[in-house]
């Protein structure tokens, strides 16, 4: 997959680098198909991480409250209750205290919905203008960048995530995913390592990790 960028590819994966470097370890997406390979399938068969359909109502102290989530995901006995935190931990993430950058949420994702993805970037970056304290429209337009190929972007909005929630694990595996396409497997599997200790849970992402430790830390680096 080429980066859009009217520059060499040994230029635009420095370009990468710098800004990955230059970010808390993040990310935005967990492997998803049958074949956990260390080389993705294509772009339209992925699908990144986000928010279930049906989310629980949360209240209360917001940081406190997601202190104590991720203490219970880390000790969650079974799947099924690790899922029921992980919805818990994107209700939060998806408050906001503005209807309108609510709506505004809304109408992105029916516009991804109906495959209008630049309608939808149009919508989030009206949101990130508006409130550039509200992590998800980060990490929505983070996904948005990176199902059109624009890396770049993308890391950059995942460095916004994380500079507001080191935790975020969706993000944390998205970086890994983005570094495994241009085939930066140490970064990938770093990355994919800080995604499970937040959430041991993911789906797929150990047999990612598995794989790429044999690939990485099997051989002279």
């Amino acid at each position: 997959m080429a980066l859009r960028f009217p520059v060499t590819p040994k230029f635009r994966i420095a370009i990468l680098a710098a800004v990955v470097a230059a970010a808390p370890v993040s990310a935005l997406a967990q492997s998803d198909q049958n074949d956990p390979r260390v080389v993705p399938p294509p772009k339209s068969q992925k699908k990144l991480p986000e928010a279930p359909s049906k989310l629980p109502k949360v209240g209360g102290d917001r940081t406190r409250g997601l202190d104590f989530l991720f203490g219970a995901l880390k000790a969650a006995p079974d799947e099924t209750s690790a899922k029921h935190v992980e919805a818990r931990i994107w209700a939060v993430w998806l408050q906001t205290s503005s209807d309108t950058a609510a709506l505004l949420m809304l109408r992105a994702k029916a516009a991804m919905d109906a495959q209008k993805p630049d309608v939808a970037l149009k919508l989030l970056d009206a949101v990130v203008k508006l409130r550039p304290d509200y992590i998800e429209a980060w990490n929505r337009r983070a996904t948005l960048y990176y199902l059109k190929n624009d890396y770049a972007r993308s890391l950059q909005d995942i460095r916004e995530v994380l500079i507001r929630e080191p935790r975020h694990f969706g993000a944390l595996a998205g970086l890994g995913m983005i570094m495994q396409d241009i085939g930066d497997e140490k970064r990938a599997l770093e990355a994919f390592r800080k995604a499970l200790a937040v959430n041991p849970h993911l789906e797929k992402v150990p047999e990612l990790v598995k794989t790429l430790t044999e690939k990485v830390e099997g051989r002279d680096i």
